[in-house]
Formats: C-alpha cells, structure tokens, sequence
C-alpha cells in the first residue's frame, strides 16, 4: 500500500538545499552563462528581430512583453527539469537520497529540500534573465525586483509537480511525456510570444479549463 508524503519544510529540509548549493557551486560558470546567453538569444532574436515587424502588443513594446513570458516560462522549464531529471539522477544513478536517508533526515525532509532549491534556481535564472532585459531596455523600474519572490513560488509550484512526475519515472523517456502534453503546450500557448485573447476561442476556453484546473 502506497503512503502519500508530503513536503515538510523545516531547518532539515534546508540540509538538503545546502548540499545542493555546494554542488552547483562547482558548475556555477556554465550554469550562470547559460542563464545569461538563452534569454540574450531570445530577447534579441525574437525581442528585437521581431519586434520592429510588431511594434507594440498589449500597450508596451514587444521587447517588454517578450521579457516578461521569457521570465515565466523560463522558471517553469527551470524548476521542472531541476527536480526531474536532475532528482532522478541523485534518487537512482547516484543513489545520494539512499546516503541522506541514512542521517536523521527523513523523505519529507528531501522533498522539501528539492523544492526549495529548485524555487533558488528559479530566482537565479530569473535575475539573469532580468539582467539581460535591463540592459536590453525592456526594464523601465526597479519595482521589476519584485518578480523576484514570484518567481520563487512559481519554482515551488512546478517543482511539486516535477517531483511527482520523478516518482512515477521508470527511466529518463518518461519526463518526455510530460514534456511534451504540458511544458511545450504552456510555453508555446500560454501568452510568452502573443497574448492569449488572439488564440482561436474553443483553444481560449481549454487553456482557461486547464488554468483553472491547475489553481
């Protein structure tokens, strides 16, 4: 019979996201390059490429609505890919969860400790990515800092989900599957390249089913 663990978010939980700092620590460079040259890409190819064919879309530049969907979509895809792939590496390659469970941490304790690093990763892309966007001129305030924290809970939602993909895996194809009917779908659809409102109407209403769903 299975039992349902849920996440317990206390001071062990932060052991976990400890170990995962000091990690990426030592892939800081790639990572952070990485960070900063997609959205570059993006926001160049798309933000001004595109943009002085489209001017302006929802009462703002291109490059400004652009920046903000990259910013959404990007900690999705950040937080969903952390806590699948990279949690199925530690959970059975690496077998690090089997070494952890032998500490007086427990499974909730890991579960936390996964989300919370995979929200931190989320706030890291992100303030590349609004970085980039600054220095690109589609940042107009600093009251854009507060995406920060918003950022951190759309890592925390994805990553809830990632992990239940993760438990579910028997190998590295299955994440395709979710990949493919629900992060592709999201990215694609869900207002980062073109507003929603000019989507056919029966597609506007099963994006607002799904939306609704997932709240």
């Amino acid at each position: 019979m299975a039992i349902l663990l849920l996440p317990r978010f206390r001071g062990a939980a932060l052991a976990v996201w400890r170990r995962n700092t000091l990690v990426w620590r030592k892939l800081m460079l790639p990572s952070i390059f990485i960070n900063f040259g997609e959205p570059l890409l993006y926001l160049l190819g798309l933000g001004y490429g595109l943009g002085m064919f489209i001017g302006e879309m929802m009462h703002m530049p291109y490059l400004t609505f652009l920046a903000s969907g990259i910013l959404a979509s990007s900690s999705m895809n950040t937080a969903s890919f952390e806590a699948m792939f990279s949690v199925y590496t530690r959970m059975i390659p690496q077998k690090t969860y089997e070494a952890i469970l032998a500490t007086p941490l427990e499974v909730q304790d890991i579960l936390a400790g996964e989300m919370l690093w995979c929200a931190t990763k989320c706030v890291i892309s992100g303030s590349a990515i609004l970085a980039v966007a600054a220095l690109l001129g589609a940042v107009h305030s600093w009251q854009a800092l507060w995406v920060l924290p918003v950022l951190f809970l759309i890592g925390l939602c994805f990553s809830g989900l990632g992990l239940i993909m993760t438990a579910l895996a028997s190998g590295y194809d299955f994440f395709n599957y979710y990949v493919t009917i629900v992060l592709t779908p999201m990215f694609i659809l869900s207002g980062v390249f073109f507003p929603v409102t000019s989507l056919p109407a029966a597609l506007q209403a099963m994006l607002n089913f799904v939306t609704l769903r997932f709240k």
